[in-house]
C-alpha cells in the first residue's frame, strides 16, 4: 500500500473501533469525521481511487453515514444523549452492536489488506542500459487494403504504433513519465477474465518513458525492433522488455492488431474491440483460421516496415528520418504475436532475426526453411503438454504444434534457439509478475520473472543485430537455473556466429 492508502485504512479501522464512543463524545465524533474526510480526500487526490480499498470505502461510508446521522440527532435535540440513554439497553443489544463494529473494522483491515496485497501497487524495474526512453504513438492507414471486419464498407485496414527511441537520460530528467495505459487493464480483463475495475489503477503507475523529446545523438542510427502483442492483449503488455531494448540502444516499435488485439482507441475517439471470431467444431478449422488471422497480421507487419522506410527517408515527426538501422531488423511477439514473428520472417527477408515466446506456427513457416536466426522461449507449464502421458494439456496447446515446431527448428537454414523456463506459465513473458506476483509467479521473485525475459531477449537482439558475443546464447546460466536449452533444436548453423 502507499502511505495515504495506509493512513486511510488504519483511520477506517479506528473509526469503527470507536464508534460506541461517538454518541457520547461530541468533540470525538467530529473529530472522527473530519479525519475521515481528509484522510479519504489526500488518498483520493495524491494517490487515486483503486478498486483494492472498496472494503474500506464501504466502511469509512457507513461511517460517514452513521456520524452525520448522530449530529443530525444532536442538532435536533440540542445537546448530546445522555448516558441514561445506553442504561436501559439490553445486553444482547450492546453484544450484537460490539460485534458489528468488529465486523467493520476486520472487514476494512483485513479485506483491503487481502486485495492489496494481491494487487500491489509496484515500481517497474529500472531498465539496465545507458539510455533514457522517449516515444511518440501514431495511426497509420494501409490504403490497400480493406478491412474485412469493420462494419463499414470500404474502410481500410488501419493501425495504431507507439514508437520507444533512446534519448540521453539529462534531456529527459524534469519531465514526468508517461504511465501504463488504460488499454493495459482492458487486455488482462480480456485475457484472465478479470473484471477491467481491478486495473482500474493501472495507469497511476509511471513507466521510465518520456514524451517529447529528442532522440540521442550518440549513435547516428539505430537498430530496429518490431514487437507484436498476443491476442486480445495490447503493445503495452511487456513495456519491460520495451524498455530494456531501448535503454540498450534500440528502436522499438509497438503494434496493435484491430479485432485480434484488445481494444484500440484511435486518436479520433473512435475504438475497435477484440473480436473473438467463430468457434469451430474441428481442430483443422481452427488452424485454418489462424493462418488466415495470422497472414492479416503478417501483412500488418509488412505495411509498418514500408511505413519506416518512408519515415526514415521523410519523418513527419522530426524524429526518425535519418535515424531507423533498417539493415538491422528484427521481430519480437509474445503468443498470436510469436506466430506472427514466425510467419513474417517467413515472408519478409527485410526482418533480420525473429524471437517467438511461445508463439503457434500458422502459415508457410510451417513448410517452408528460416533463413534468418530464430529464438524461440517455452513456458515450462506449457512445455508439460508435449509429453504424450499427460492427458490434461495446456489450453494455449493444440494438436499441430508439435510437428510444426519439430518441422521450423530442424530445417531451419539459420542459427536456432530453443528455451525452456520452469516456473513460467503462458502470460509470464508479459509484465503480469509485477501486477500480482502472489498470483502470477511461482518459486521466484516478480523482478526476476521480469529479467528472465528480458534479459535473453536483449543477448540474442545483441548477437545478431549488433554483433556482440553473449553468454546467455551459449548454454545454461548460473543467474537464471529455471532457464535450459534444448539440445535437439538449438543448433548453430550460421558460420560466421560460431
Amino acid at each position: 500500500m502507499k502511505l495515504f492508502e495506509w493512513i486511510f485504512v488504519m483511520v477506517t479501522i479506528a473509526g469503527a473501533l470507536a464508534l460506541p464512543l461517538c454518541p457520547k463524545r461530541q468533540k470525538l465524533a467530529i473529530g472522527m469525521l473530519s479525519t475521515l474526510i481528509v484522510s479519504f480526500l489526500l488518498h483520493a487526490i495524491i494517490d487515486s481511487v483503486r478498486v483494492m480499498l472498496l472494503p474500506s470505502y464501504i466502511v469509512a461510508l457507513l461511517l460517514f453515514m452513521l456520524l452525520i446521522n448522530q449530529m443530525v440527532q444532536w442538532i435536533r435535540s440540542g445537546a448530546s444523549l445522555t448516558s441514561e440513554t445506553y442504561k436501559k439497553k439490553s445486553k444482547a443489544r450492546i453484544w450484537l452492536r460490539r460485534v458489528f463494529i468488529l465486523i467493520l473494522a476486520a472487514f476494512s483491515g483485513v479485506g483491503s489488506g487481502l486485495l492489496t496485497m494481491y494487487f500491489p501497487t509496484f515500481k517497474i524495474p529500472a531498465p539496465t542500459g545507458q539510455f533514457a526512453i522517449g516515444t511518440f504513438s501514431q495511426r497509420i492507414v494501409d490504403e490497400s487494403r480493406e478491412e474485412t471486419l469493420s462494419p463499414e464498407a470500404g474502410d481500410k485496414r488501419e493501425l495504431m504504433i507507439n514508437v520507444w527511441y533512446p534519448v540521453e537520460p539529462e534531456a529527459a530528467k524534469g519531465i514526468k513519465p508517461e504511465s501504463y495505459p488504460a488499454e493495459l487493464g482492458e487486455a488482462i480483463s480480456l485475457v484472465f477474465g478479470i473484471p477491467s475495475q481491478v486495473f482500474s489503477y493501472l495507469d497511476t503507475i509511471p513507466t521510465h518513458v518520456v514524451k517529447g523529446v529528442a532522440m540521442s545523438s550518440a549513435s547516428s542510427s539505430y537498430p530496429v525492433v518490431l514487437f507484436s502483442p498476443g491476442v486480445r492483449s495490447s503493445r503495452f503488455q511487456s513495456m519491460t522488455t520495451v524498455e530494456e531494448l531501448v535503454s540498450h540502444g534500440y528502436i522499438v516499435v509497438g503494434m496493435d492488431h484491430p479485432y485480434t488485439s484488445a481494444r484500440i482507441t484511435f486518436p479520433d475517439g473512435h475504438a475497435v474491440s477484440y473480436d473473438a471470431g467463430p468457434k469451430f467444431a474441428m481442430s483443422k478449422e481452427l488452424y485454418q483460421y489462424n493462418v488466415e488471422g495470422v497472414g492479416i497480421r503478417v501483412a500488418d507487419v509488412r505495411f509498418v516496415l514500408d511505413t519506416l522506410e518512408q519515415w526514415n527517408a521523410n519523418d513527419p515527426h522530426q524524429v526518425l528520418e535519418g535515424r531507423l538501422d533498417l539493415s538491422h531488423t528484427g521481430i519480437m511477439g509474445h503468443s498470436y504475436g510469436g506466430a506472427t514473428t514466425a510467419e513474417a520472417l517467413a515472408q519478409d527477408e527485410r526482418l533480420q532475426a525473429g524471437l517467438s515466446l511461445e508463439g503457434g506456427f500458422w502459415g508457410s513457416v510451417s513448410k517452408t526453411s528460416l533463413k534468418q536466426p530464430f529464438m524461440y522461449i517455452m513456458s515450462g507449464e506449457t512445455a508439460k503438454s508435449l509429453d504424450p502421458k499427460v492427458a490434461s494439456k495446456d489450453k494455449v496447446f493444440y494438436p499441430e504444434f508439435e510437428p510444426d515446431l519439430r518441422h521450423v527448428m530442424t530445417n531451419s537454414l539459420n542459427d536456432t534457439y530453443y528455451l525452456t523456463v520452469n516456473g513460467f506459465f503462458h502470460q509470464s513473458f508479459t509484465d503480469i509478475a509485477l501486477i500480482s506476483p502472489r498470483l502470477f509467479t511461482k518459486n521466484m521473485s516478480a523482478k526476476h520473472n521480469i529479467d528472465i525475459t528480458r534479459s535473453y531477449a536483449l543477448a540474442f537482439f545483441d548477437h545478431y543485430l549488433k554483433g556482440e558475443e553473449q553468454p546467455l546464447l551459449k548454454g545454461s546460466s548460473a543467474k537464471f537455473p529455471e532457464a535450459s536449452y534444448d539440445n535437439e533444436y538449438t543448433k548453430s548453423r550460421n558460420k560466421q556466429t560460431e
